[in-house]
């Protein structure tokens, strides 16, 4: 990608921040499989590495594009009545770093703990909208994975007045020492390295790098899928089980009519890593989200910057009834009822069954 081109400056900031926040998180991780680093009784490791993430991702880019607004998915609160988790939160904060100077030097970092606060809540306060400029982050989105030392994803947007620019999403367990198909597998995990990041701009294709703890490794394109020749029977669905706000029942039906194999053929609990294998793993191609309530609208965060990386690998990504994803609503996809990302050549046939089922038992 060159560096003259549309966003360069802020592509190369977010992947930065999300390159040290990984490896923050990566950090937590190895202390949870010390024994006696962190209490596992609890969610104090993940609550740490969250926090932590958000205010360093956070601070970056606030101090490089001042004016911009921001989503993130934690507040202060629980800091702030929390002196002992709060310092934890501090220590790791102060001592993140990248190992290459001129990297690290471009990453803003708090001062002080009430900065740092100030920092995490201009995320967890933020309500987003249609006009602007406003990055939209997870920093771990994948909480119960990442406490197993399995896959998760800091994943980071850019919203230019409602429309993903940008999408940065850093992989730190990801491996790919694999060939193409079977790559992504919660228990397949980076212990030797940082993981993967995979990113994307708007019109200019998606791309891969390895994570690396100093200034931002080489990366390489990630080809448009080629599946103009897929047939119904040809879907390969991703999509976690454990779920407890997806209707299997009537996704099962819609897998039934279609010829695809059920259940999905791959399981993964991160929804933004469900993006990444639709990306980089040819095992699976399509990701289908029927929601069990009519109310339910899922977190921006949640497919923010994913979404951006289907459709610039050759995916459409549209709510079940067809229309596009909207990111303009504030903290939730509030438009926009559960999620259809797949390959063109088949887009219209899973919408097509997706209807016929919806429509004998509506709800939706």
């Amino acid at each position: 990608m060159s560096t003259s081109s549309e966003y360069a400056t802020e592509l190369e900031i977010a992947c930065l921040t999300v390159q040290r926040a990984a490896r923050v998180t990566k950090s937590i991780i190895a202390a949870i499989e010390k024994d006696d680093a962190l209490d596992k009784s609890d969610n104090t490791p993940v609550t740490i590495a969250d926090f932590a993430a958000q205010a360093l991702i956070i601070s970056a880019l606030h101090a490089a594009f001042p004016d911009d607004g921001f989503i993130g998915e934690e507040t202060a609160a629980v800091l702030r009545q929390d002196a002992q988790l709060r310092d934890r939160v501090w220590d790791l904060v102060r001592s993140a770093h990248l190992d290459d100077p001129d990297s690290d030097s471009r990453l803003a970092k708090p001062d002080t703990v009430e900065e740092m606060l100030s920092l995490i809540d201009l995320g967890g306060n933020g309500q987003g909208g249609s006009e602007g400029r406003i990055w939209v982050l997870d920093p771990v989105d994948g909480t119960s994975t990442f406490m197993k030392g399995q896959q998760y994803v800091v994943s980071l947007a850019l919203l230019e007045n409602g429309e993903q620019k940008l999408g940065v999403l850093g992989c730190p367990n990801l491996r790919l020492d694999t060939p193409t198909r079977g790559r992504v597998r919660e228990n397949v995990v980076d212990r030797d390295g940082l993981g993967q990041m995979i990113f994307a701009v708007a019109g200019q294709g998606a791309y891969i790098r390895p994570l690396g703890p100093g200034g931002l490794e080489p990366a390489s394109r990630l080809p448009r899928r080629d599946d103009s020749e897929l047939r119904p029977s040809d879907i390969r669905l991703v999509d976690c089980q454990a779920s407890n706000s997806t209707d299997y029942e009537k996704l099962s039906r819609v897998a039934a009519r279609l010829g695809a194999p059920w259940p999905p053929v791959m399981d993964i609990w991160s929804s933004q890593m469900r993006y990444v294998a639709l990306a980089v793993d040819y095992e699976v191609n399509s990701q289908v989200r029927i929601v069990r309530r009519q109310s339910h609208r899922s977190s921006i965060w949640d497919h923010a910057g994913g979404m951006l990386v289907a459709n610039e690998i050759g995916c459409k990504v549209t709510d079940l009834h067809g229309n596009a994803v909207h990111c303009d609503r504030g903290r939730t996809l509030a438009g926009s009822c559960g999620i259809i990302a797949a390959p063109e050549s088949v887009h219209g046939d899973i919408l097509r069954v997706v209807s016929e089922v919806l429509a004998e038992s509506p709800s939706l």
